[in-house]
């Protein structure tokens, strides 16, 4: 059976082999992707495949960099996010911000989105057929940025992406990658939670390191 030519390229790249492309051919490519980035948000964004879509007032599609080398992934978006469309946008956004510029980022070096991209009733978590719903759409999202790390910010997107019921105090601790790819995952607590729990800032700060140290390898 014949090879594509993407299949060759995805072969010696994992061989690493460098792949030249012409310069016509990479642009090609890149407007490919940026027109199915373009499609993915348009389809998000006019979802109805769960209750959540009746009660948003905007989809939170997510927002930053959509090549980012560290992809942060929260919960479900709050009632200021639900207002303006984007993540993090309230008190837990502030921190979260300095979170970043703790490791040397902000948010147009990051991409930033949610397991669920509209916000469930009273702030409350999101139920699993909500998540299951949202599910493609988060895989498609992290396929297309296809970070260096991803970085789990509390229990329902740690659950979600590793496919576990361990606490957060757990899983932390522990090196692990996204099934089925070799992306590490670095779990930590939501800013959310942080902000009530300040005694949890100190592990937090453990978590961002580690999060600059992959980085760090990853660029040797």
């Amino acid at each position: 059976m014949a090879t594509s030519q993407t299949e060759q390229r995805r072969i010696l790249g994992d061989m690493g082999i460098d792949v030249w492309l012409p310069k016509a051919t990479a642009e090609m490519a890149s407007a490919d992707s940026g027109a199915e980035w373009t499609t993915l948000q348009q389809e998000i964004e006019s979802c109805q495949r769960c209750q959540l879509s009746k009660g948003r007032t905007r989809v939170v599609f997510g927002s930053g960099d959509s090549h980012a080398d560290v992809m942060l992934i929260g919960e479900a978006p709050g009632a200021e996010e639900d207002r303006q469309g984007l993540p993090f946008v309230g008190k837990a956004g502030k921190l979260l911000d300095a979170m970043l510029f703790a490791i040397g980022l902000s948010r147009d070096r990051v991409f930033i989105c949610n397991v669920v991209k509209c916000r469930p009733p009273n702030n409350r978590n999101p139920q699993p057929d909500e998540i299951e719903a949202c599910a493609s759409y988060l895989d498609a999202q992290i396929k297309h940025v296809n970070p260096r790390v991803i970085l789990a910010l509390g229990k329902v997107a740690a659950h979600r992406l590793l496919q576990s019921e361990a606490p957060v105090y757990k899983m932390r601790e522990d090196s692990q990658l996204l099934p089925g790819s070799n992306i590490p995952i670095v779990v930590t607590y939501h800013p959310a939670s942080l902000l009530r729990n300040p005694e949890q800032k100190a592990q937090s700060w453990q978590d961002l390191c580690k999060v600059r140290q992959l980085l760090e390898s990853a660029q040797v």
